[in-house]
């Protein structure tokens, strides 16, 4: 029996876990749970890093995987908790040159210099921001560690610009100074160590086109990639996700290419025996790719979605590289075609005055097949009341939905929509 404990662990995935093939040879354990990790006004770094290993020491039995699927503080802080107890996984190092925006942009520029956009350093704290910014209009500001597009802004002039560095100013302790905490425990090179979480840096805009996220994972130097799943965007500027769609409805040679970027990038950061996903735009105008970014962990988001098509959860990976082991993975064995998460979303800020109860949810996932429902607003609450959301929307619900083609899938979605009791109000500060 393998004793296999998870950071930030909840019952939605939980369930998952213990669907996968063989889990009858695994215990889970909650190193921490999802409430204690990223229910927080503070993320608990320190908590992590300290208090995680001396449960694990604790402990009577073996352990033999710390895995997580979060983001962070999970997948920042998974290496520092592993390492005393000589756990598979990959380095801190490698994990941060995929986190910290800049010294990932770096690390890709050595190596894909043609797939990267122009990039500069900012510091948002200094007299003159805008000083240092070497790109022209419009180009994305954001800080070095965030989230969701958290305090992610498009910038078209100058006004735009004034706007987003008070807003940064304001709100992005909530990631820089735990962030900060992690970086402590890291061998950083000296063009990195003065960038802490802080900072912020500017891209030139590259979002024209197709999106896509391709999932892999690198063991014993060796670098996969088993899916490609693509990213809808809608709503103001098209800044936010309105779904993503498994599997991918780009052209082969362009995802063979992004499979060969992806490879020659993992390598050259020394990421190894971890799980990975990397973020892609086309643009088909110019028959071009563009890397986005690299988020060391699974996709949690394009779990359900691999179940459907693939017929596994692809916690699968994760579990298989926490034991230090090549992953097992199925392909195309699942009962649909194809799969999407549709992200529900409200534009402006407002009050709940209606959501489904849990018994509400469940008559909906057996009026329509193949579906999975998640509602994390209450009757009362304010939208702005929700955590890490994008700069431009907020998130009411996702559905997973599988079916055999796109007609069915938008069908069996509108049906859960049309049953869904979800209704808002708008609101006033005046």
């Amino acid at each position: 029996m393998k004793n296999i404990f998870v950071v930030g662990l909840d019952e939605f995935h939980l369930a998952q876990l213990r669907s996968l093939p063989g889990a009858d040879e695994y215990r889970f354990h909650p190193l921490f749970t999802y409430e204690e990790v990223k229910q927080r006004d503070v993320f608990p770094v320190t908590a992590l890093i300290e208090e995680g290993p001396r449960r694990l020491a604790d402990f009577s039995e073996r352990v033999d995987a710390v895995v997580g699927y979060w983001d962070f503080p999970v997948s920042t802080t998974l290496p520092i908790i592993r390492r005393p107890f000589g756990l598979p996984g990959p380095s801190l190092e490698a994990v941060l040159q995929c986190e910290h925006k800049y010294w990932s942009r770096l690390r890709q520029a050595e190596v894909i210099p043609d797939h990267v956009p122009a990039f500069c350093h900012v510091d948002p704290f200094s007299d003159d921001p805008f000083d240092q910014v070497t790109l022209e209009f419009p180009f994305w500001l954001k800080p070095v560690k965030s989230v969701l597009s958290h305090l992610g802004f498009r910038i078209r002039d100058l006004t735009d610009f004034d706007a987003a560095i008070e807003r940064i100013r304001r709100h992005i302790g909530r990631y820089a100074e735990p962030f900060g905490q992690v970086l402590e425990h890291a061998d950083l090179p000296p063009e990195v160590a003065a960038v802490d979480g802080y900072q912020c840096i500017a891209e030139g805009i590259i979002s024209a086109g197709s999106q896509c996220t391709q999932e892999g994972y690198a063991y014993g130097g060796e670098v996969e990639v088993y899916g490609t799943v693509d990213s809808v965007r809608s709503g103001p500027r098209q800044s936010s996700f309105s779904r993503y769609q498994y599997p991918s409805s780009l052209p082969a040679d362009i995802l063979s290419q992004m499979s060969t970027i992806t490879r020659d990038v993992i390598r050259h950061i020394g990421y190894d025996t971890g799980p990975f996903n990397v973020e892609y735009f086309w643009d088909p105008t110019k028959h071009w790719v563009w890397l986005l970014e690299i988020n060391p962990r699974i996709s949690k988001s394009h779990a359900p979605l691999f179940q459907l098509v693939d017929g596994c959860y692809q916690h699968q990976v994760m579990v298989d590289l926490g034991l230090g082991r090549r992953p097992r993975f199925p392909h195309r064995r699942g009962v649909s075609a194809m799969a999407a998460k549709f992200m529900v979303r409200q534009f402006a800020d407002a009050r709940v005055i209606r959501s489904p109860t849990a018994a509400e949810i469940v008559d909906v996932e057996a009026a329509v097949a193949l579906t999975t429902v998640q509602v994390p607003v209450r009757q009362g609450m304010r939208l702005s009341d929700l955590r890490d959301q994008d700069s431009y929307s907020f998130e009411v619900a996702t559905i997973f939905v599988g079916a055999q083609d796109r007609a069915e899938l938008e069908a069996r979605f509108h049906a859960c929509m049309e049953r869904l009791p979800l209704d808002f109000a708008p609101v006033s500060d005046g």
